[in-house]
């Protein structure tokens, strides 16, 4: 496809919408400032959560050491 034309249309992960992903839309993947903003704020909201083991913060062996505010530099 080198010299194609064909611009390449995805869904707006947000609204669904088809949007250009190129460089040019500088919200790709999105379609735009508000789709993306609402994506950053689900995030932010914990609506979104990636999936994993759950975790016991009591249990030494599971805190990691970036993780422990007492290993942390007082400035």
């Amino acid at each position: 496809m080198a010299g194609s034309s064909r611009k390449l249309l995805v869904d707006c992960p947000a609204c669904s919408r088809k949007t250009e992903y190129s460089p040019t839309n500088r919200w790709r993947p999105f379609c735009s400032e508000r789709c993306k903003r609402i994506d950053l704020g689900a995030w932010a909201s914990e609506q979104y959560r990636i999936a994993g083991a759950p975790v016991d913060p009591t249990d030494p062996a599971e805190i990691r050491p970036e993780d422990d505010p007492s290993a942390r530099p007082v400035h």
